[in-house]
């Protein structure tokens, strides 16, 4: 047998070149990927591939632009910034430290996990003693903190999370995210997961009652629901949180991987609101668009509990820590911190939720209210069928609304995100280090949106008859439970 590649098999640099076209990159996703998920984008149109045009700014294979809000938060400096482009090849160049130093100490795991400990530090002094858990993703950096809370609390049985939660979709991270339409195929799931209603800290401390404070191993919540629709919970739900299971001795985990390193105006949202958490999840930014990190940040007693002594590799994970994630994630951190990102998200998050509030002003039959908190905002809209409809109708109705809204901000030229525990939100992660002018870009083209789309069932009649119906027979294809209506 003569050595090669076999002639189907598609060579690397032919990527690189752009020598696979789009229309065989979707047939080849449609055929051995995630064929209905792409399916369902390309009938709207939002399917792509795309190509970088600026760090901001996309462009189809027609050629047309757009200024890109989406990439749920994973995307700080956009596509493929050049602080991290340019910094990427001085590393591949010049690095010589081992890739993957599972068994011994790496200079750039080490120096991400002082930064970060540091940095929490700064904001919450308790954390002084804390240490770092790398992993590659945030649903990863979940489970860690699910195993390091039921360590230091053996004999509980119970954790609580929050409705239109989200925490990921790995066995115990779905158990913390209560939406029917990820979790019901799944079930049994972890035992002992529990909700309470979002914001209400008398429902929390009442289930706290019930169960026995002894019982809880902890408390995991989102500083500001993301996937939820933007949730920004009451002035002192999270400090009263905080008091309550620090009486009884109950962990908190702060899921601050949408939130964090400065998305919402703040290092860490928690503690803006007064909470002082025991573990602090981080992945998005981290990131920095360009691989995938995870961290799980523990108090030092709490780690040590889990990962002391002959234990130390009762959780471990395999890529988590390797050289060139860490490389990212530290010059990522740098930058973040270089340039105050938190600081410049809190005003120009204050400036496109002002717009946001005026357009919404100007049409509130197509947006029934906005919520927005540094570049972390928020559009719910007005459901595209204004009758009263029963359960799985009404389901699909607003799931509908917030499609066709994805749809129409495409065609204007913005790309956002679905929030699919919030049907008909839609939601604008614009990059940290968006340009003033491309920003005030971006909000113009959604004030365009809604003027061409004055009220919600303009979202139905803009949309074509055809394309109405083929995405009508997909819907129908759909398992029949959906996620509870969000109003």
């Amino acid at each position: 047998m003569t050595p090669g590649l076999p002639r189907d098999f598609i060579r690397a640099q032919d990527v690189l070149d752009g020598r696979l076209a789009p229309a065989e990159t979707r047939r080849l996703e449609q055929q051995y990927g995630n064929e209905e998920l792409l399916y369902g984008l390309d009938l709207i149109g939002v399917g792509g591939p795309f190509s970088r045009v600026t760090p901001w700014e996309l462009e189809d294979e027609r050629g047309r632009r757009r200024i890109n809000a989406s990439g749920y938060a994973a995307t700080p400096f956009g596509e493929m910034p050049p602080v991290l482009t340019e910094f990427l090849h001085g590393y591949l160049d010049h690095n010589r430290a081992m890739g993957l130093a599972q068994q011994s100490s790496s200079p750039w795991r080490a120096a991400l996990e002082a930064n970060l400990v540091r940095l929490l530090a700064r904001e919450l002094p308790s954390h002084e003693d804390s240490q770092v858990f790398f992993c590659s993703s945030g649903t990863e950096a979940i489970e860690g903190a699910m195993k390091f809370a039921k360590a230091w609390r053996p004999r509980a049985r119970a954790f609580i999370s929050f409705s239109s939660g989200y925490h990921g979709k790995t066995y115990g991270a779905l158990s913390l995210t209560p939406n029917p339409e990820y979790q019901d195929i799944f079930r049994p799931l972890v035992p002992g997961a529990l909700t309470s209603p979002y914001g209400d800290l008398q429902a929390l401390r009442d289930l706290i009652r019930r169960l026995g404070p002894d019982k809880v191993i902890a408390v995991v919540v989102e500083p500001i629901q993301g996937e939820g629709g933007v949730n920004i919970p009451p002035p002192g739900f999270l400090s009263g949180l905080g008091e309550l299971c620090r009486q009884h001795g109950i962990v908190v985990i702060a899921d601050e991987i949408q939130t964090g390193l400065g998305r919402t105006g703040h290092w860490f949202e928690s503690a803006a609101q007064g909470l002082d958490p025991d573990i602090v999840t981080l992945a998005k930014p981290l990131g920095g668009g360009m691989t995938a990190v995870g961290a799980t940040i523990v108090r030092g007693p709490i780690y040590k509990k889990m990962l002391g002594g002959l234990s130390s590799k009762r959780h471990s994970n395999t890529f988590g820590g390797g050289a060139l994630a860490m490389a990212v994630g530290l010059k990522s951190l740098e930058y973040l911190v270089e340039n105050d990102f938190p600081a410049r998200s809190l005003e120009l998050g204050k400036q496109g939720l002002a717009h946001l509030q005026e357009v919404q002003r100007r049409f509130p039959r197509l947006l029934e209210t906005v919520r927005g908190q540094g570049l972390l905002m928020a559009m719910q809209f007005q459901p595209v069928v204004g009758l009263p409809l029963p359960g799985a109708l009404k389901e699909l109705a607003h799931e509908a609304t917030a499609i066709l809204a994805l749809r129409e901000l495409h065609n204007a030229g913005v790309m956002a995100n679905l929030s699919l525990s919030s049907k008909r939100t839609v939601r604008l992660t614009p990059a940290l280090d968006m340009p003033g002018d491309v920003f005030t870009e971006m909000l113009d083209r959604v004030e365009r949106f809604a003027q061409f789309n004055p009220s919600s069932r303009y979202l139905l009649t803009n949309t074509p008859p055809q394309l109405l119906a083929r995405l009508a027979a997909f819907a129908a294809s759909k398992p029949k439970k959906r996620t509870p209506s969000d109003g």
